[in-house]
Protein backbone atom coordinates (compact mmCIF):
# COMPACT_ATOMS: atom_id res chain seq x y z
CA UNK A 1 0.00 0.00 0.00
CA UNK A 2 1.34 3.06 -0.66
CA UNK A 3 0.51 6.57 1.26
CA UNK A 4 1.96 8.74 -1.02
CA UNK A 5 0.00 11.78 -2.43
CA UNK A 6 -0.93 14.87 -2.80
CA UNK A 7 -3.12 16.01 0.11
CA UNK A 8 -6.58 17.11 -1.20
CA UNK A 9 -7.29 20.57 0.41
CA UNK A 10 -11.07 19.98 0.47
CA UNK A 11 -11.38 16.86 2.80
CA UNK A 12 -10.29 16.64 6.58
CA UNK A 13 -10.16 13.42 8.50
CA UNK A 14 -10.09 9.68 7.62
CA UNK A 15 -11.80 7.66 5.03
CA UNK A 16 -12.04 4.26 3.91
CA UNK A 17 -9.64 3.93 1.30
CA UNK A 18 -7.32 6.79 2.78
CA UNK A 19 -3.62 5.15 1.32
CA UNK A 20 -4.87 3.48 -1.51
CA UNK A 21 -3.63 4.44 -5.04
CA UNK A 22 -5.61 3.66 -7.96
CA UNK A 23 -4.37 4.04 -11.78
CA UNK A 24 -7.24 4.69 -13.57
CA UNK A 25 -6.27 4.15 -17.71
CA UNK A 26 -10.40 3.66 -17.81
CA UNK A 27 -12.56 6.60 -20.33
CA UNK A 28 -16.03 6.99 -21.54
CA UNK A 29 -18.21 5.92 -18.55
CA UNK A 30 -18.03 2.13 -16.70
CA UNK A 31 -14.17 2.30 -15.62
CA UNK A 32 -14.16 5.87 -14.57
CA UNK A 33 -17.19 5.68 -12.50
CA UNK A 34 -16.11 3.09 -10.54
CA UNK A 35 -12.79 4.85 -9.85
CA UNK A 36 -14.43 7.69 -8.87
CA UNK A 37 -16.62 5.73 -6.37
CA UNK A 38 -12.87 4.78 -4.96
CA UNK A 39 -12.09 8.36 -4.77
CA UNK A 40 -15.26 9.62 -3.19
CA UNK A 41 -14.06 6.74 -0.48
CA UNK A 42 -10.59 8.12 0.27
CA UNK A 43 -8.65 6.60 -2.83
CA UNK A 44 -6.11 8.82 -4.87
CA UNK A 45 -7.41 8.15 -8.21
CA UNK A 46 -4.61 9.08 -11.12
CA UNK A 47 -6.28 9.74 -14.17
CA UNK A 48 -4.26 9.22 -17.38
CA UNK A 49 -5.40 10.68 -20.31
CA UNK A 50 -4.38 11.28 -23.95
CA UNK A 51 -2.15 14.51 -24.44
CA UNK A 52 -4.24 17.05 -26.06
CA UNK A 53 -7.46 15.17 -26.17
CA UNK A 54 -8.31 13.45 -23.07
CA UNK A 55 -11.18 11.02 -22.24
CA UNK A 56 -13.51 10.73 -25.25
CA UNK A 57 -16.79 12.25 -22.84
CA UNK A 58 -14.56 15.58 -22.64
CA UNK A 59 -15.88 16.48 -25.84
CA UNK A 60 -19.52 14.59 -25.41
CA UNK A 61 -21.47 17.69 -25.39
CA UNK A 62 -23.79 19.86 -24.91
CA UNK A 63 -24.71 20.17 -22.21
CA UNK A 64 -21.63 22.13 -20.66
CA UNK A 65 -21.38 23.55 -17.16
CA UNK A 66 -18.82 26.67 -16.80
CA UNK A 67 -16.18 24.23 -16.61
CA UNK A 68 -16.33 21.70 -19.01
CA UNK A 69 -18.98 18.57 -20.39
CA UNK A 70 -21.36 17.83 -18.04
CA UNK A 71 -21.01 13.95 -18.85
CA UNK A 72 -17.31 14.59 -17.94
CA UNK A 73 -17.74 15.78 -14.43
CA UNK A 74 -20.63 13.24 -13.91
CA UNK A 75 -17.98 10.65 -13.06
CA UNK A 76 -14.55 12.25 -12.93
CA UNK A 77 -14.50 14.07 -9.28
CA UNK A 78 -11.95 13.74 -6.93
CA UNK A 79 -9.07 12.88 -9.42
CA UNK A 80 -5.81 14.22 -10.15
CA UNK A 81 -5.31 14.31 -14.76
CA UNK A 82 -1.91 13.45 -15.94
CA UNK A 83 -1.49 13.73 -19.35
CA UNK A 84 1.22 10.32 -20.09
CA UNK A 85 1.31 9.17 -24.48
CA UNK A 86 1.68 5.79 -24.50
CA UNK A 87 3.03 5.22 -27.45
CA UNK A 88 6.21 7.09 -26.50
CA UNK A 89 8.91 5.36 -24.99
CA UNK A 90 9.42 7.65 -22.10
CA UNK A 91 5.55 8.27 -21.05
CA UNK A 92 5.05 4.53 -20.94
CA UNK A 93 8.28 4.24 -18.31
CA UNK A 94 5.92 6.58 -16.29
CA UNK A 95 2.71 4.92 -16.49
CA UNK A 96 4.78 2.05 -15.35
CA UNK A 97 6.33 3.65 -12.26
CA UNK A 98 2.39 4.41 -12.21
CA UNK A 99 1.67 0.91 -11.92
CA UNK A 100 4.26 -0.19 -9.61
CA UNK A 101 3.06 2.62 -7.10
CA UNK A 102 -0.67 1.52 -7.44
CA UNK A 103 -3.30 -0.75 -5.47
CA UNK A 104 -5.65 -0.57 -8.03
CA UNK A 105 -5.64 -0.32 -11.81
CA UNK A 106 -8.33 -0.32 -13.88
CA UNK A 107 -8.31 -0.10 -17.49
CA UNK A 108 -10.93 -0.67 -20.65
CA UNK A 109 -8.33 -0.92 -23.74
CA UNK A 110 -9.57 -3.54 -25.51
CA UNK A 111 -8.41 -7.22 -24.73
CA UNK A 112 -4.32 -7.44 -25.37
CA UNK A 113 -4.53 -3.71 -25.48
CA UNK A 114 -2.95 -2.91 -22.65
CA UNK A 115 -0.13 -6.21 -22.93
CA UNK A 116 0.82 -4.56 -26.46
CA UNK A 117 1.92 -1.51 -24.49
CA UNK A 118 3.49 -3.39 -21.79
CA UNK A 119 1.30 -2.56 -19.16
CA UNK A 120 -1.00 -5.89 -18.96
CA UNK A 121 -1.57 -7.77 -15.75
CA UNK A 122 0.72 -10.45 -16.06
CA UNK A 123 3.92 -8.16 -16.65
CA UNK A 124 3.12 -5.82 -14.03
CA UNK A 125 2.36 -8.32 -11.45
CA UNK A 126 5.53 -9.46 -11.31
CA UNK A 127 6.43 -5.99 -10.05
CA UNK A 128 3.67 -5.64 -7.99
CA UNK A 129 2.41 -8.26 -6.97
CA UNK A 130 -0.50 -6.73 -4.80
CA UNK A 131 -1.64 -5.32 -7.49
CA UNK A 132 -5.56 -5.40 -7.91
CA UNK A 133 -6.17 -5.43 -11.65
CA UNK A 134 -9.60 -4.39 -13.54
CA UNK A 135 -9.95 -4.93 -16.84
CA UNK A 136 -13.42 -3.80 -18.25
CA UNK A 137 -14.60 -5.06 -21.74
CA UNK A 138 -17.69 -5.12 -23.69
CA UNK A 139 -17.78 -8.84 -24.46
CA UNK A 140 -14.97 -10.60 -22.48
CA UNK A 141 -11.65 -11.66 -23.87
CA UNK A 142 -12.37 -14.61 -26.03
CA UNK A 143 -15.19 -15.16 -28.36
CA UNK A 144 -16.37 -11.35 -27.91
CA UNK A 145 -12.67 -9.53 -28.00
CA UNK A 146 -13.16 -8.07 -31.05
CA UNK A 147 -16.74 -6.82 -30.38
CA UNK A 148 -17.20 -3.00 -29.25
CA UNK A 149 -17.98 -2.60 -25.86
CA UNK A 150 -21.17 -0.16 -26.37
CA UNK A 151 -23.77 0.38 -23.81
CA UNK A 152 -26.38 0.64 -26.65
CA UNK A 153 -25.44 -2.39 -28.45
CA UNK A 154 -25.24 -4.49 -24.85
CA UNK A 155 -28.54 -3.07 -24.39
CA UNK A 156 -29.98 -4.68 -27.58
CA UNK A 157 -27.50 -7.76 -27.71
CA UNK A 158 -28.37 -8.72 -23.95
CA UNK A 159 -31.89 -8.74 -23.90
CA UNK A 160 -32.44 -5.89 -22.45
CA UNK A 161 -34.28 -3.68 -25.12
CA UNK A 162 -36.37 -6.41 -25.50
CA UNK A 163 -38.51 -6.30 -22.29
CA UNK A 164 -38.21 -2.43 -22.33
CA UNK A 165 -40.59 -0.22 -24.25
CA UNK A 166 -44.65 -0.49 -24.62
CA UNK A 167 -45.90 -4.17 -25.77
CA UNK A 168 -47.43 -2.73 -29.03
CA UNK A 169 -44.16 -0.56 -29.92
CA UNK A 170 -40.08 -1.39 -30.72
CA UNK A 171 -37.80 -2.00 -28.13
CA UNK A 172 -36.41 0.41 -26.23
CA UNK A 173 -32.88 1.12 -24.34
CA UNK A 174 -33.26 2.70 -20.68
CA UNK A 175 -32.91 6.51 -20.75
CA UNK A 176 -29.63 6.49 -18.92
CA UNK A 177 -26.28 3.91 -19.82
CA UNK A 178 -27.65 1.51 -17.39
CA UNK A 179 -25.32 -1.29 -18.39
CA UNK A 180 -22.17 0.91 -18.07
CA UNK A 181 -23.28 2.01 -14.72
CA UNK A 182 -23.76 -1.52 -13.41
CA UNK A 183 -21.10 -2.48 -14.53
CA UNK A 184 -19.25 0.42 -12.73
CA UNK A 185 -20.42 -0.69 -9.44
CA UNK A 186 -20.06 -4.44 -10.33
CA UNK A 187 -16.05 -3.00 -10.74
CA UNK A 188 -16.07 -1.45 -7.79
CA UNK A 189 -17.52 -4.52 -5.75
CA UNK A 190 -15.24 -7.11 -6.94
CA UNK A 191 -12.08 -4.42 -6.28
CA UNK A 192 -13.30 -3.76 -2.72
CA UNK A 193 -13.14 -7.82 -2.36
CA UNK A 194 -9.56 -7.95 -4.06
CA UNK A 195 -8.09 -5.20 -1.73
CA UNK A 196 -9.67 -7.27 1.21
CA UNK A 197 -8.27 -10.73 0.14
CA UNK A 198 -5.53 -9.05 -0.42
CA UNK A 199 -4.79 -7.98 3.28
CA UNK A 200 -4.85 -11.61 4.11
CA UNK A 201 -2.63 -13.27 1.29
CA UNK A 202 -0.64 -10.04 -0.06
CA UNK A 203 -1.65 -10.88 -3.42
CA UNK A 204 -3.29 -8.88 -5.80
CA UNK A 205 -5.72 -10.26 -8.38
CA UNK A 206 -6.93 -9.86 -12.29
CA UNK A 207 -10.54 -8.91 -12.29
CA UNK A 208 -12.50 -9.45 -15.81
CA UNK A 209 -15.49 -7.46 -15.95
CA UNK A 210 -17.81 -7.21 -18.97
CA UNK A 211 -20.68 -5.06 -19.91
CA UNK A 212 -23.18 -8.18 -21.14
CA UNK A 213 -22.52 -10.19 -17.66
CA UNK A 214 -23.15 -7.42 -15.69
CA UNK A 215 -26.39 -6.77 -17.74
CA UNK A 216 -27.31 -10.06 -17.30
CA UNK A 217 -26.87 -10.54 -14.05
CA UNK A 218 -28.96 -7.57 -13.79
CA UNK A 219 -31.90 -9.32 -15.54
CA UNK A 220 -32.70 -10.82 -11.84
CA UNK A 221 -36.14 -12.55 -12.17
CA UNK A 222 -36.34 -11.89 -16.12
CA UNK A 223 -33.61 -14.01 -16.97
CA UNK A 224 -34.71 -16.54 -13.97
CA UNK A 225 -38.25 -16.76 -15.83
CA UNK A 226 -36.31 -18.15 -19.04
CA UNK A 227 -33.71 -20.43 -17.24
CA UNK A 228 -36.35 -21.97 -14.60
CA UNK A 229 -39.43 -21.76 -16.53
CA UNK A 230 -38.43 -21.32 -20.09
CA UNK A 231 -40.33 -18.46 -20.21
CA UNK A 232 -38.94 -15.53 -23.00
CA UNK A 233 -39.96 -11.86 -21.14
CA UNK A 234 -41.14 -9.71 -23.90
CA UNK A 235 -42.24 -6.21 -23.09
CA UNK A 236 -45.31 -4.39 -21.44
CA UNK A 237 -44.41 -1.20 -21.39
CA UNK A 238 -44.66 -0.08 -17.47
CA UNK A 239 -46.88 -2.93 -16.18
CA UNK A 240 -45.31 -5.92 -14.38
CA UNK A 241 -45.25 -9.15 -15.41
CA UNK A 242 -46.04 -11.17 -11.93
CA UNK A 243 -47.87 -8.34 -9.94
CA UNK A 244 -51.07 -6.02 -10.67
CA UNK A 245 -51.16 -3.22 -10.33
CA UNK A 246 -47.93 -2.57 -10.67
CA UNK A 247 -47.90 -0.03 -13.25
CA UNK A 248 -48.82 3.43 -14.31
CA UNK A 249 -52.34 4.29 -14.03
CA UNK A 250 -53.90 7.23 -15.94
CA UNK A 251 -55.79 10.30 -13.44
CA UNK A 252 -57.55 12.91 -14.42
CA UNK A 253 -54.36 15.13 -15.71
CA UNK A 254 -51.53 12.87 -16.39
CA UNK A 255 -50.57 9.29 -15.25
CA UNK A 256 -49.61 7.56 -11.35
CA UNK A 257 -47.61 4.98 -10.79
CA UNK A 258 -49.44 2.86 -8.43
CA UNK A 259 -47.30 -0.28 -6.72
CA UNK A 260 -49.32 -2.97 -4.89
CA UNK A 261 -46.95 -5.55 -3.70
CA UNK A 262 -49.41 -7.41 -1.84
CA UNK A 263 -53.42 -8.50 -1.63
CA UNK A 264 -53.60 -6.02 1.74
CA UNK A 265 -51.94 -3.32 -0.41
CA UNK A 266 -54.85 -3.75 -3.29
CA UNK A 267 -57.23 -3.98 -0.79
CA UNK A 268 -56.85 -0.08 0.71
CA UNK A 269 -56.45 0.86 -3.12
CA UNK A 270 -59.45 -0.48 -3.37
CA UNK A 271 -61.21 1.24 -0.39
CA UNK A 272 -59.50 4.50 -1.24
CA UNK A 273 -60.98 4.67 -4.30
CA UNK A 274 -64.09 3.84 -3.29
CA UNK A 275 -64.41 0.51 -4.65
CA UNK A 276 -64.12 -1.57 -1.42
CA UNK A 277 -65.57 -4.89 -3.17
CA UNK A 278 -63.05 -4.96 -5.74
CA UNK A 279 -61.04 -6.75 -3.04
CA UNK A 280 -63.31 -9.55 -2.72
CA UNK A 281 -64.50 -9.60 -5.90
CA UNK A 282 -62.87 -13.44 -7.64
CA UNK A 283 -60.96 -12.25 -10.45
CA UNK A 284 -59.20 -9.21 -8.24
CA UNK A 285 -59.18 -11.13 -4.81
CA UNK A 286 -55.17 -12.61 -4.76
CA UNK A 287 -52.40 -11.45 -6.95
CA UNK A 288 -53.03 -14.20 -9.34
CA UNK A 289 -56.23 -13.68 -10.54
CA UNK A 290 -55.47 -9.98 -11.03
CA UNK A 291 -52.46 -11.37 -13.36
CA UNK A 292 -55.15 -13.24 -14.96
CA UNK A 293 -57.42 -10.58 -15.44
CA UNK A 294 -55.09 -7.72 -15.54
CA UNK A 295 -56.82 -5.58 -18.45
CA UNK A 296 -60.66 -5.70 -16.62
CA UNK A 297 -58.56 -4.60 -13.37
CA UNK A 298 -56.53 -1.58 -15.32
CA UNK A 299 -60.15 -0.79 -17.04
CA UNK A 300 -61.81 -0.50 -13.74
CA UNK A 301 -58.95 1.19 -11.98
CA UNK A 302 -58.14 4.00 -14.55
CA UNK A 303 -62.28 5.38 -14.57
CA UNK A 304 -61.98 6.03 -10.66
CA UNK A 305 -58.74 7.83 -11.27
CA UNK A 306 -60.08 9.57 -13.56
CA UNK A 307 -62.22 11.71 -11.05
CA UNK A 308 -58.93 13.63 -9.39
CA UNK A 309 -55.40 14.70 -10.48
CA UNK A 310 -52.29 12.18 -9.89
CA UNK A 311 -51.60 14.34 -7.10
CA UNK A 312 -54.15 14.14 -4.89
CA UNK A 313 -54.16 10.60 -5.86
CA UNK A 314 -50.61 10.41 -4.73
CA UNK A 315 -51.52 11.63 -1.30
CA UNK A 316 -54.24 9.61 -0.31
CA UNK A 317 -52.49 6.70 -1.45
CA UNK A 318 -49.51 6.79 0.23
CA UNK A 319 -51.55 8.07 3.95
CA UNK A 320 -53.00 4.65 3.15
CA UNK A 321 -49.81 2.94 3.19
CA UNK A 322 -50.05 2.16 -1.02
CA UNK A 323 -47.12 2.93 -2.85
CA UNK A 324 -47.84 5.48 -5.22
CA UNK A 325 -46.11 8.25 -6.88
CA UNK A 326 -46.58 10.66 -9.67
CA UNK A 327 -43.98 10.48 -12.97
CA UNK A 328 -41.45 13.60 -12.05
CA UNK A 329 -38.85 14.55 -13.86
CA UNK A 330 -35.20 14.56 -12.44
CA UNK A 331 -35.39 18.02 -11.55
CA UNK A 332 -38.41 17.17 -9.33
CA UNK A 333 -36.79 13.83 -8.07
CA UNK A 334 -33.51 15.41 -6.86
CA UNK A 335 -36.09 18.70 -4.82
CA UNK A 336 -37.81 15.68 -3.49
CA UNK A 337 -34.68 13.66 -2.32
CA UNK A 338 -33.77 16.88 -1.17
CA UNK A 339 -36.91 17.71 0.97
CA UNK A 340 -36.94 13.89 2.09
CA UNK A 341 -33.53 15.13 4.22
CA UNK A 342 -31.84 12.96 2.16
CA UNK A 343 -29.04 15.37 0.88
CA UNK A 344 -28.82 14.13 -2.56
CA UNK A 345 -25.80 16.64 -4.06
CA UNK A 346 -22.65 17.55 -3.14
CA UNK A 347 -20.94 21.08 -4.05
CA UNK A 348 -17.83 20.24 -5.64
CA UNK A 349 -14.79 22.60 -5.34
CA UNK A 350 -11.13 23.75 -7.35
CA UNK A 351 -7.97 23.16 -5.49
CA UNK A 352 -8.28 26.93 -4.18
CA UNK A 353 -11.79 25.90 -2.27
CA UNK A 354 -14.03 28.11 -4.72
CA UNK A 355 -17.06 26.17 -5.33
CA UNK A 356 -18.15 25.37 -9.56
CA UNK A 357 -20.96 23.81 -9.45
CA UNK A 358 -23.20 20.91 -7.27
CA UNK A 359 -23.04 16.79 -8.45
CA UNK A 360 -25.17 13.75 -7.34
CA UNK A 361 -23.31 12.55 -3.81
CA UNK A 362 -22.19 9.17 -3.64
CA UNK A 363 -25.53 7.19 -2.24
CA UNK A 364 -24.25 5.41 1.11
CA UNK A 365 -24.83 7.82 3.98
CA UNK A 366 -21.99 6.79 6.84
CA UNK A 367 -22.45 6.39 11.07
CA UNK A 368 -20.46 8.16 11.65
CA UNK A 369 -20.54 10.49 8.87
CA UNK A 370 -17.62 10.34 6.53
CA UNK A 371 -15.92 13.74 5.35
CA UNK A 372 -17.21 14.52 1.88
CA UNK A 373 -14.24 14.50 -0.65
CA UNK A 374 -15.70 17.96 -3.48
CA UNK A 375 -12.37 18.47 -5.24
CA UNK A 376 -14.19 18.93 -9.05
CA UNK A 377 -13.43 16.98 -11.84
CA UNK A 378 -9.97 17.65 -13.02
CA UNK A 379 -9.49 20.24 -16.23
CA UNK A 380 -6.93 17.94 -18.34
CA UNK A 381 -3.13 17.88 -17.64
CA UNK A 382 -4.05 19.58 -14.30
CA UNK A 383 -1.89 17.64 -12.16
CA UNK A 384 0.93 16.91 -14.90
CA UNK A 385 3.82 18.40 -12.74
CA UNK A 386 2.53 17.33 -9.42
CA UNK A 387 2.51 13.58 -10.49
CA UNK A 388 5.35 13.88 -12.95
CA UNK A 389 7.55 14.70 -10.12
CA UNK A 390 5.85 12.07 -7.83
CA UNK A 391 6.71 9.18 -10.05
CA UNK A 392 10.30 10.62 -10.81
CA UNK A 393 11.04 10.21 -6.75
CA UNK A 394 13.08 7.31 -6.27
Amino acid sequence: MNTTGSPDPTTSGKLPLDGIVVADFSRVLAGPLATMTLADLGARVIKVERPGAGDDTRTWGPPYSATGATYFESVNRNKESVCLDLTDDGDRVLARKLAARADVLVENFKPGGMDKLGLGYEELSRENPGLVYASITGFGSSGGADLLGYDFIVQALGGLMSITGEADGGPMKAGVALVDVLTAKDTTIGVLAALNARAATGRGAHLELNLLSSLQGALANQAQAYLGAGKVPGRMGNGHPSIVPYQLLQCEDGPLAVACGNDGQFRKLAAVIGSPGLADDERFATNSARVAHREELVTILEAALATAGAQIWQDKLNSAGVPAGHVAGIDDGLQFAESLGLNPTIEVHTPDGTPVGRQVRHPATWTPPLPPRTAAPPQLGEHDDAVRAWLAEN
